[in-house]
């Protein structure tokens, strides 16, 4: 009896620790003052005249070790794409990527899921889900911050003399192949495949890839493990922080069907529903509800325009960037407030049919500014899977303007668009 109740102090101790660590970046360590520039300082080097701000000394490092924040936060933006997977956050990525100054990382929140929660619970209030939760803001704000040392913490193996080639789809990022990161490429390798990079470059040096993020006017991250915006509110409001998030959103029927071909071993049970028309009766149908119960969530705090979003939240559907990929494009950045440089316009005329040639090669084997293939998912999908969805989806679907079907001749009808014309302006 004596061991067992040993047994139960020691894990909860445990569980303690666990939360302790992923949120010690806010609770538990010191912080130092560092002066934060005049917004009429626009400069590198000029004359400081605002009150002190607080740095956390997470990772050991003083302000002296963070040229970053001794830059004007009104010159830096720190761009979150928020979304789930398979809605199309790698092409939106990719279209922030191109820009010469702009550092992108590709869901670095995959090494914080991997690390503290391998399987992550889908429950809305699970213990696991509120540590990875506070676990991922400190993350990203320190990544906004430029301090990637703060990753180390959470790549496995731990990164020896500061180097590793476990970053998760490190060649995603352009910065992070090119000079100063990797000397394989040189400036006139515009195009850089992922695969080469990663081929090419070997391992990554986290204190290059530090200084490649500083030199970079702008900073910009994809995550697809944050549920909601309302989860991120304390990263929005952070005066250190100047955050745009655009929240990208996707008919959840296109959302589903793309899953159950990417993801096989996790969908298999809906792969039997599709090919036999019979529901499995242990199917996970919280695979498909809890992305809409999440898109609801953070669609309605979005659209209703809370105080703390203003300026900093637009939405964008997938459907509307796949038929007008130049259009949506230029929007976007013009909501970011920052021009669009040839190298962006250069990626989408390659990537998608936005040059209206029909010998254009797609990069991402989708026709981007294609309606029809943007809602492929109608020749993929059973018409009771389809209502199914439409029937737990019903109010999210209503909202971002996404036509239910009645028929299977109505679902299976590509000449008549189920994306409904609807205009989402971002919040200025």
């Amino acid at each position: 009896m004596q061991c067992s109740w040993k047994a139960v102090i020691l894990l909860a101790l445990a569980s303690i620790a666990i939360q302790y660590t992923a949120i010690r970046t806010l609770t538990s360590k010191p912080f130092q003052l560092c002066p934060l520039p005049s917004p009429q300082n626009c400069g590198l080097g000029g004359q400081e005249t605002e009150p002190p701000f607080e740095r956390g000394t997470a990772g050991g490092g003083g302000c002296d070790d963070y040229p970053y924040f001794s830059i004007n936060a009104t010159r830096k933006t720190h761009i979150l794409v928020l979304a789930t997977t398979r809605s199309g956050s790698s092409f939106v990525g990719q279209l922030l990527n191109q820009h010469q100054e702009v550092f992108y990382l590709f869901e670095p929140l995959y090494h914080v899921q991997t690390t503290l929660i391998p399987r992550l619970s889908h429950s809305r209030y699970s213990a696991d889900r509120r540590v990875m939760l506070g676990a991922s803001r400190d993350l990203l704000r320190s990544l906004y911050g430029c301090d990637l040392y703060f990753l180390e913490s959470y790549i496995k193996p731990t990164p020896t003399n500061h180097t590793t080639d476990k970053l998760f789809r490190r060649g995603a990022s352009r910065a992070l192949c090119q000079q100063p990161v990797c000397d394989a490429f040189g400036p006139a390798d515009v195009n850089v495949e992922e695969g080469d990079c990663v081929k090419k470059c070997a391992t990554l040096n986290m204190t290059l890839a530090t200084e490649a993020c500083r030199e970079k006017r702008h900073v910009a991250i994809k995550i697809v493990r944050v549920p909601e915006i309302g989860d991120l509110r304390a990263l929005v409001e952070d005066p250190r922080l100047n955050i745009k998030v655009i929240q990208l959103v996707r008919d959840p029927r296109g959302i589903l069907s793309s899953r159950i071909e990417t993801f096989r071993d996790t969908y298999r049970l809906w792969r039997i529903w599709r090919a036999t028309g019979r529901r499995p009766y242990n199917l996970d149908l919280s695979q498909l509800t809890v992305v809409c119960e999440d898109f609801l969530s953070s669609v309605s705090t979005g659209l209703s325009h809370p105080y703390w979003l203003k300026g900093k939240y637009m939405l964008v559907r997938y459907e509307d960037l796949a038929r007008n990929p130049l259009l949506k494009t230029k929007e976007i950045y013009d909501y970011l407030g920052l021009p669009m440089d040839k190298n962006v316009e250069d990626w989408i005329h390659a990537n998608t049919r936005g040059s209206n040639e029909p010998s254009a090669k797609h990069k991402f084997g989708t026709v981007r500014d294609s309606a029809a293939n943007a809602e492929s998912w109608r020749l993929k999908l059973s018409f009771d899977m389809v209502e199914y969805t439409q029937t737990v989806c019903q109010k999210v679907l209503h909202q971002l303007g996404y036509k239910a079907v009645k028929s299977v001749e109505e679902l299976k009808n590509m000449s008549v668009s189920l994306v409904q014309d609807k205009t989402f302006v971002p919040f200025l």
